[in-house]
């Protein structure tokens, strides 16, 4: 085994895990909910990035059914965002356990 080959491969992994995080953060998806009345945006480092509303949505009476909406509206683009990135990750590694990927 050449230990020198190893760290020259391990820098080469690291090196395209970096180059890939820094992609995926910029890498956007959308999710709709509620017949596409809710629509969010986000990025899959797990940021949102905007939230639409269709007006006819806004009940002043019911403001918890449009709180339900929104907030799975950004549990799903979140979910989403996170899943893409762990499968794009685990091309890179090999489906190798990496803290922190």
């Amino acid at each position: 085994m050449n230990i020198q080959k190893l760290m020259k491969q391990a820098q080469q992994m690291q090196a395209g895990l970096a180059a890939k995080q820094q992609e995926l953060s910029i890498r956007e998806i959308e999710v709709s909910v509620g017949g596409d009345k809710i629509k969010v945006r986000a990025n899959c480092a797990g940021d949102i990035l905007a939230i639409k509303i269709d007006p006819t949505v806004i009940d002043p009476t019911d403001a918890e059914f449009l709180e339900e909406l929104v907030l799975k509206g950004v549990q799903d683009a979140i979910s989403q965002g996170k899943s893409l990135a762990a499968a794009e990750m685990s091309k890179l590694t090999g489906g190798l356990g990496i803290p922190g990927m």
